[in-house]
């Protein structure tokens, strides 16, 4: 493997957000917040990375003040004193160590499970009450509720920025309520919310202008993105570079500052005919910042019945990203699960340690080493 550190370490600016390399930590739920609390072991599980030249973390996903906003137990809130007050120590420890932090605001929409909540009689929400399995579940959401989530959604910014985060970023991909709203597969409404492609993005554009009046003009917004979805990794939301674009333009002019492109695997091209992915057209199309994301470090699905060894070649693609990256084909580079097994993948891919570095395990998940 060829250095990349060159690649790595070039610093960026965007805006206000000045970071000292390329290096994102990527999002990614671990449900160790019990009443949507994180505890301690949450803050030393961020600065852990931080310290280890980690550039941007990017939380995992936190839930705005809405009732139905969470699938998943110990998913932690971003309302309430407590919850905030954890939030403003995980960011104080953060930058002790040098390192900048953004929260992910979200809502799960219909991929809430009612089953999971016995307790509870709160509904999924979504734009046409439609879940996964395309059935009818609960009712669509009417305009003024509409019009409350997307409060929600400014409040949460607002937070953001009170706290001392770096940036926002805003979930709008892989199925979740922002992106149930962008597909045809969930949105049927006939309103000013349903419609082309286009006309599907106005739910995000109304979120997005309203984080920006939460959080003013030097603040910067991420919004994430994708083609697949939680129940259809194959679905694609647009199918050539014209739909891409008609789909992004009216997110860049409600102000987005860096795209967030999800892909499951970053060396992919998106469309035929180009070897860009995802963020590479995104970046073609709009001009703007862009992070790329998908199995850096890890060589097998995790979804998939596999031999664990399959995960062993830690430096799989990565002259790859190297090349991508020093020809600008997108700025930013979020890093999963490597970041999950360990802490210091950055540091060992940067000082050629990769023999020491710990390769990744489903047993990972279930701890915040």
């Amino acid at each position: 493997m060829k250095p990349i550190k060159s690649s790595f370490e070039k610093p960026i600016e965007i805006g206000s957000l000045k970071l000292k390399n390329r290096v994102v930590m990527a999002p990614m739920t671990r449900c160790f917040s019990p009443d949507g609390v994180p505890s301690s072991e949450v803050s030393a599980y961020y600065r852990r990375r931080a310290e280890n030249e980690v550039g941007l973390i990017i939380t995992e996903g936190v839930l705005i003040e809405h009732e139905a906003a969470g699938a998943e137990h110990d998913v932690p809130h971003f309302y309430g004193e407590k919850a905030l007050n954890e939030w403003s120590r995980i960011v104080d420890e953060v930058h002790k160590v040098g390192g900048k932090i953004a929260p992910q605001i979200w809502h799960t929409g219909m991929a809430r499970e009612p089953e999971k909540f016995p307790a509870s009689n709160i509904q999924p929400v979504g734009p046409s009450g439609i879940n996964f399995k395309g059935e009818k579940s609960s009712q669509s959401l009417t305009v003024n509720e509409i019009h409350d989530l997307i409060r929600k959604y400014a409040e949460a910014a607002a937070n953001a920025k009170k706290i001392g985060f770096d940036a926002v970023e805003i979930h709008g991909a892989h199925g979740y309520l922002i992106d149930q709203f962008f597909s045809e597969f969930f949105n049927k409404r006939t309103d000013e919310y349903g419609g082309d492609l286009s006309q599907r993005t106005r739910f995000a554009v109304e979120v997005i202008k309203a984080v920006r009046e939460a959080v003013g003009l030097d603040f910067p917004i991420i919004f994430r993105f994708s083609q697949w979805k939680l129940n259809d990794y194959e679905y694609k939301l647009v199918k050539n570079p014209k739909e891409l674009k008609s789909f992004l333009t009216p997110l860049v002019d409600a102000g987005v500052d860096i795209f967030h492109a999800s892909t499951r695997r970053f060396w992919e091209p998106e469309f035929e005919g180009s070897d860009l992915n995802l963020a590479g057209w995104t970046k073609k199309l709009t001009g703007k910042t862009v992070i790329s994301v998908g199995s850096v470090g890890l060589t097998a699905q995790l979804t998939k019945n596999i031999d664990e060894s399959k995960f062993n070649d830690t430096t799989a693609h990565l002259d790859e990203l190297g090349d991508k990256l020093d020809e600008g084909q997108f700025d930013l580079i979020a890093i999963g699960r490597a970041l999950i097994s360990d802490p210091a993948w950055v540091t060992k891919i940067q000082t050629g340690k990769v023999e020491e570095i710990n390769v990744f395990d489903k047993a990972d998940l279930k701890t915040l080493y």
